[in-house]
Order: C-alpha cells, then structure tokens, then sequence
C-alpha cells in the first residue's frame, strides 16, 4: 500500500484551483433564461459574462482562508475513495484541519497557504511571510495533553504532515491566484529556527521557495527539530495558563 505521505502528494496532483471567484445570484442582465451549457468551461464563461463573479478577497489572510478551505473540501471528498481511509474536518482555528485514519493509526494534516514573495524585476525566490508549523507554547509543548480544538493529544499521531499551496498575487484576474504549487511535507523537513509572528508563538517554516520544494529546512534530523523547539522559551500568556492549570486538574481528579 502506498505511503500517506506520497498518496497525498499523488492526489494533489489532480487538484484545480477552486473557488476562482465568488458567485452572486443578479448579474449584468446579460443571460437569457433558460440557459442551455453544454460543459462547465461554457458555464462559467457565461457566469462571467454575465457579470455573476465577484473577485476573491484581495487581504493575504482572507484569500488564504478561502484556499485553504476549498483544499480541505478536495481533500474530504477524495480521501475517503481510498480503500482503508477515512478523514475528517478539524475545527475552527484547532489542530489538525484534516483527521485522517488508516490502519488504525492516526494522522495530523494540516493545509497551510502561502503567497510568494511579490517582484517586479525577477522570479520570486522566497514567501512573503514566514509560513506557520505549529502554535509552540500549547498542543506542541504539552503534547500528552488533549487541548481545545484537537481530537486527540499531538503524540498520538502517528506522524504529522504538512499541505504546503503557495501562489503568485495577480491583482487583474478575478480569483487573484496564479501558479498554484501544492507540496506535502513532515513539518520537521521544512522548519526553520525562527517564529512566525514576533508577537506569538509560533513555529516558523524556512521561506526559501527552493528549500521549501525540496523539503530542505534548517534541522538534519526530526530529533534535532523537538529537542531545539520543544526546548525554546516560549511565552504562555494567561489564557494559556489558565487552560493549562484547568486540564491538570481534569486529569488529577479535581474539579
């Protein structure tokens, strides 16, 4: 049986950027009802002459959203075709945003979406911000611990993996995507030892276009990554403490 991690990477093949615009009910009075389409390259040329399309968001977290959801969708709906699997969505803003099982093991796949680093006189050799592995000072510092917004604790995956769709802005086409690039990756592969955010916890992936390609981070080996990171002095901030006393609680018996 084929490996998740090249599955996914085979499956991903076949994926087609979707939604490539927002559909809204009154157009230009362009269409003549009823409307006779013989395949859905016609249907959406007449959606969009008709002025039915609305352009994607331009706001990089916005659009991002709105990729990120339509892959889990593709993701649900062609996971489960394989015989021995099943997938199921994550929550909002939890970990992971797809749940898969196979063989009675549990896998943590989560879809991150990145914008290319914008230029005007040459190809784009890195991201425009550093992409998101993990939130470090929760699930990822406690991972015996189930916290909100998980389906089990993070060691009781039996690897975690990373969907990776990076993209070029064009600010004239309606869906504002252009060469969609999807990579799958074990997060430690593609790590680097810097955060995301200067003002959260986060850990942060390299940002080099070609070290992302080739699953080249900054660590040899995975033991090296969750030495380095589970060791870094992360913040908890108080809802985090709080959080944290009230599930020691849990497991102690106290209520």
């Amino acid at each position: 049986m084929m490996d998740l991690l090249t599955l996914l990477r085979t499956i991903c093949k076949d994926h087609v950027l979707s939604p490539s615009a927002i559909f809204r009910p009154t157009g230009a009075g362009k269409i003549k009802w009823p409307l006779t389409i013989k395949d859905e390259v016609a249907l959406e040329k007449a959606l969009r002459d008709g002025g039915h399309f609305l352009p994607l968001p331009t706001e990089p977290a916005a659009l991002a959203n709105v990729l990120e959801q339509s892959i889990i969708s593709f993701l649900l709906e062609r996971l489960p075709q394989v015989p021995g699997i099943t997938a199921r969505k994550g929550t909002e803003r939890g970990y992971p945003d797809v749940e898969i099982e196979q063989n009675g093991k549990y896998y943590a796949l989560d879809v991150k979406v990145a914008k290319r680093q914008s230029t005007k006189t040459k190809p784009a050799t890195r991201t425009q911000s550093r992409i998101t592995l993990y939130t470090g000072n929760t699930y990822f510092a406690y991972p015996e611990r189930r916290w909100p917004g998980t389906f089990r604790p993070f060691a009781e995956y039996s690897s975690h993996l990373d969907l990776i769709a990076l993209y070029t802005f064009n600010e004239e086409t309606l869906s504002h995507v252009e060469d969609l690039q999807i990579l799958v990756h074990e997060p430690w592969t593609i790590a680097s030892k810097k955060r995301s955010s200067t003002t959260r916890e986060y850990i942060g992936a390299v940002m080099s276009l070609a070290d992302l390609e080739a699953g080249c981070g900054e660590f040899k080996t995975e033991k090296a990554f969750y030495d380095y990171w589970r060791g870094f002095n992360f913040k908890v901030g108080n809802a985090v403490k709080i959080q944290l006393r009230k599930m020691l609680k849990e497991s102690a018996g106290i209520k």
